[in-house]
C-alpha cells in the first residue's frame, strides 16, 4: 500500500500577518509521520483551525531565525508541555535557536514534560537530517540575509506488492517472497529462479517535495531541486518590485517560476506573499507566463505530492 504524502499550508504571508494571511508554517505528512516546516506566529492556532493533529508531530524544521518563521515555536512547545506530552520531539534549526529555547524556559522556570532534542543545521551544502525507513529529509543552503536552509523530502523505495495470481499458480518458498518484495530475484537449492518481474508489481515512481522559505533569486538551487514533484518557493514580490526583492534577498513570483522551470519540477506552489498585495491574481499570472504549473498556495489547503506519472 502506497503511503499518503501531502503538505498542508498553515501560513503563507511574509513579515506582517495581514489580509487574512498568516506567518510561514506547513505540515508535511508521510503515512503516519507528521513534520512541521517553520513555525511562525499563530501556527498552533492555525493547526486547531484546520484540525491538524499537532500531537502527532515528532520533528520540527526551522529554516532561519527571522521571526515570521519561528516565533510560534515557544508557544507550541509550551502547549505540548501543558498537555502532558511524553513523546520525544526533535527540532532542527540554525545556530542560536537552541539558546533562544533554553533561555525562555530557564527564565520561565519550566521543565518540559517531554524529551526535547535540538540538532543544528548548516548552510554548507546538501545535508541529511532525518533518515526514516520510508523517506529522507535533507537541508540545503538558501541565499538570504542570515544563515537559511531549505528542506528536501525524498521518498525511499518500499516493499513491492506481490501478484496474487502468480502466487496461487506457483508455491514458492517464504524466503523467496521476502527477497522478491525487497526487489531481488531468488534462486532455490534446485536452481529454480523466481524473478521479481514475474511475481511482483512494478514499483511506483518515487515522490519528492522541496521547501524554499526565504531566498534571493539563486539559479544554482536547481542542483538541489532537480525534478522534484512539488516545490514550495517564496514569491514575496511582483516584477514591479523586483529591485525591492533584490535589496531584501527575496524573490518575485516570476523568479520563483524561473527556478521551477530550470529545475524541471512538476508543480510550483507560490508563497510568502508581501503585505503590500491584497489581490494575488496578477502575481500568479506573472509566474504562469514562465511556468504553467504554478499555483498560489492557500492556507488550510492540503496538496498531495504525486509522482510525475500519477
Amino acid at each position: 500500500m502506497i503511503p499518503e504524502f501531502e503538505v498542508t499550508i498553515l501560513g503563507n504571508t511574509s513579515s506582517i500577518p495581514v489580509h487574512g494571511r498568516n506567518h510561514t508554517a506547513q505540515v508535511v505528512r508521510f503515512g503516519q509521520e507528521c513534520l512541521l516546516l517553520d513555525c511562525g506566529e499563530g501556527t498552533q492556532i492555525q493547526m486547531r483551525k484546520f484540525k491538524i493533529k499537532y500531537s502527532r508531530i515528532s520533528h520540527i524544521f526551522i529554516s532561519h531565525l527571522h521571526g515570521d518563521h519561528y516565533l510560534g515555536l515557544i508557544g507550541l512547545l509550551s502547549s505540548y508541555h501543558l498537555s502532558k506530552r511524553t513523546q520525544p520531539l526533535k527540532i532542527f534549526g540554525p545556530q542560536g535557536l537552541d539558546e533562544i529555547i533554553t533561555t525562555h524556559f530557564r527564565w520561565s522556570n519550566t521543565r518540559l514534560a517531554y524529551p526535547l532534542e535540538f540538532i543544528q543545521t548548516h548552510d554548507d551544502g546538501l545535508n541529511l537530517l532525518m533518515d526514516h525507513p520510508r523517506f529522507s529529509v535533507y537541508s540545503f543552503p538558501l541565499s538570504h540575509r542570515i544563515p537559511t536552509t531549505g528542506f528536501l523530502i525524498k521518498e525511499k523505495q518500499g516493499l513491492r506488492s506481490l501478484i496474487k495470481e502468480k502466487l496461487q499458480e506457483n508455491k514458492i518458498p517464504l524466503q523467496a517472497i521476502h527477497e522478491i518484495r525487497s526487489g531481488r530475484d531468488f534462486t532455490d537449492e534446485l536452481g529454480n529462479v523466481f524473478r521479481v518481474d514475474e511475481y511482483a508489481h512494478p514499483l511506483p515512481p518515487l515522490r519528492s517535495y522541496a521547501f524554499c522559505s526565504d531566498t534571493k533569486f539563486e539559479p544554482t538551487l536547481r542542483t538541489f531541486l532537480r525534478g522534484v514533484d512539488l516545490l514550495y518557493h517564496e514569491s514575496t514580490f511582483m516584477e514591479s518590485d523586483a529591485q525591492r526583492a533584490a535589496d531584501t534577498f527575496h524573490c518575485t513570483a516570476k523568479q520563483a517560476a524561473d527556478i521551477a522551470k530550470i529545475s524541471e519540477v512538476k508543480n510550483l506552489l507560490l508563497g510568502h506573499f508581501s503585505s503590500r498585495y491584497v489581490d494575488l491574481t496578477e502575481m500568479l499570472a506573472e509566474a504562469q507566463t514562465v511556468f504553467t504549473n504554478s499555483t498560489l498556495s492557500e492556507e488550510g489547503k492540503t496538496y498531495p505530492i504525486l509522482s510525475h506519472h500519477e
